[in-house]
């Protein structure tokens, strides 16, 4: 086969990318019709699109739904998309691609076999887990298509197979699947879609040479999440439309659980389908970086706000459009002043006796003309801001369009899983809802789950917790729910079940990061967690 071509293309947006892959699944199978030798050579290999979409996991499962009824509105019905999860080995992957494109009942049993299939009755019978059946069907449907008044692109519509997570795939189930298709290439148009969450080379990672070699990979490159998250803001949140809005603290806590968290887009959004940020807020914030821009920024700043002001009739906005043209003809006398000085900063003399002289100002903090005329343009800009766009908290019932209370919003949106265990242990009467679960502040019924029984006994251990003296103090607990005589000889002793009820509530204990393994005693286990319930 022929070596692999890649070919990168960065979009701007999803709609972009979605197009640009119909287009490839198109320009993929028109190739399979052509005689030429080149383009026999392209149909030796698979065409794989590696779809390059970040680590905002939750947003993929759209992206790739949208993909899928795309292709199979416009280019082609034999779609089948699979997760790592339900393909853990080869035959679960093949049985999984003939059942969503046939449509059919797959049998992975072997030594069945093919049941003759009916019209009409299709999903009823089921077929050999191989690609061979694949292949018989494929051709039966083509054969439909060529004697109806089909065109002659969709008359052999390619089969389509998305990974959608491709790192979570078990590398050497993909590798042998990938040989077992290439067998078939001649007699079945498949394609690939690989949706990659990290990076291409992770394509590179997990085939060897043998078997990518066998693909022909056209690499497609989504924006980043954080970018998607801008544009989202800027055409959805940062507009009129929305008549709610949220402080800047607010919006502050909601991107930090962006940015720290699964980095969603679409959890963004969920969190508030009427977000909206104060622009008041906004413009404010800006002030603050205007004094950083050079004079052609500003210049460019300034004459596009007296652009804005131009249609507005109120005198208070025609009058600080007037004061806008005053600074810019300032601004441009200033360039007038400093150009005679460029003739003169031309010999190496003078120029370096003006850097001495620009070098002591600065330690003398003295301004130049521009940043005082800098300042001045700065401070009408803010004063025009706090006159025109005041703080919604001083307007009368601003309550009801605007919300502020940011730690109410950390409050709901911050999951504490912590906190949430340590109460359902401490107090399972409150989750299960069982009477004979009540007890007193501080205590736990006996008739508790093994594990709050357990837990409730580890939080009177310090440090290290001795397994024996735990599971003896576990054993008292629990034959006293079971209504033994406290007075009679087995009361309280270990017995084989209660040894392993005590071990399983141990090792929840330690999954959910209570407890764990310790080097200093073999017999002990460490504590982890303080000031329980």
């Amino acid at each position: 086969p022929s070596e692999r071509k890649k070919q990168k293309k960065t979009q701007g947006c999803p709609k972009n990318i979605l197009d640009s892959l119909l287009e490839f699944t198109r320009k993929c199978s028109s190739t399979r019709q052509h005689s030429d030798w080149a383009s026999q050579m392209r149909a030796s290999e698979i065409p794989t699109a590696a779809l390059v979409l970040g680590v905002n996991v939750p947003d993929h499962d759209l992206t790739f739904q949208s993909l899928s009824e795309l292709l199979r509105d416009s280019v082609t019905p034999h779609v089948a998309s699979l997760q790592a999860k339900e393909c853990g080995a080869l035959k679960q992957l093949m049985k999984r691609v003939l059942e969503r494109v046939m449509g059919t009942v797959v049998d992975d049993d072997e030594e069945e076999e093919e049941e003759v299939q009916q019209p009409g009755s299709r999903r009823h019978h089921s077929v050999l887990c191989s690609l061979q059946a694949l292949c018989d069907w494929y051709s039966s449907k083509t054969k439909k298509r060529s004697s109806a008044a089909v065109d002659e692109q969709h008359r052999q519509p390619p089969v389509v197979i998305i990974f959608k997570d491709l790192e979570a795939f078990n590398p050497r189930v993909l590798q042998d699947f990938i040989l077992i298709c290439s067998r078939y290439v001649q007699r079945l148009p498949l394609m690939f879609i690989f949706g990659i969450a990290t990076a291409p080379s992770t394509i590179r990672h997990m085939l060897p040479n043998s078997v990518s070699s066998l693909l022909c990979i056209e690499l497609f490159q989504s924006l980043s999440c954080t970018q998607h998250l801008t544009t989202v803001i800027d055409k959805l949140i940062l507009t009129s439309n929305f008549p709610f809005k949220l402080s800047g603290r607010v919006m502050q806590v909601l991107v930090s659980i962006f940015l720290y968290h699964d980095f969603s887009v679409r959890n963004f959004i969920k969190d508030d389908d009427t977000l909206a940020l104060c622009r008041a807020e906004l413009v404010l914030t800006t002030v603050v970086f205007l004094r950083m821009l050079a004079k052609d920024e500003l210049i460019s700043l300034l004459q596009k706000c007296a652009e804005v002001l131009q249609p507005v009739k109120s005198k208070q906005m025609k009058n600080a459009r007037v004061q806008l043209e005053e600074l810019l003809a300032k601004f441009k006398q200033l360039d007038e002043v400093a150009a005679p000085d460029l003739q003169k900063k031309t010999d190496l003399f003078q120029l370096q006796k003006t850097l001495l002289e620009m070098n002591e100002s600065r330690r003398s903090k003295r301004r130049s003309p521009f940043e005082l005329l800098r300042n001045e343009a700065v401070e009408f800009i803010d004063s025009l801001v706090k006159n025109h766009l005041s703080p919604p908290e001083s307007k009368p019932l601003y309550e009801v369009c605007y919300y502020s209370s940011s730690a109410t919003v950390r409050r709901h949106l911050n999951a504490t899983p912590r906190t949430s265990i340590q109460a359902a242990l401490g107090r399972p009467y409150n989750y299960i809802q069982n009477d004979s679960l009540k007890a007193e502040d501080g205590t736990v019924s006996n008739a508790a789950p093994d594990i709050c029984i357990a837990y409730k006994l580890h939080l009177e251990c310090g440090r290290l917790i001795n397994l024996y003296d735990w599971l003896e103090a576990y054993s008292t607990v629990v034959s006293a729910a079971e209504d033994g005589d406290p007075d009679s000889d087995g009361f309280g002793k270990v017995d084989e079940v209660k040894h392993a009820r005590f071990i399983r509530a141990v090792s929840e204990l330690e999954f959910l990061g209570f407890i764990k393994a310790t080097r200093k005693k073999t017999d002990h286990v460490a504590r982890l967690t303080w000031g329980g319930c």
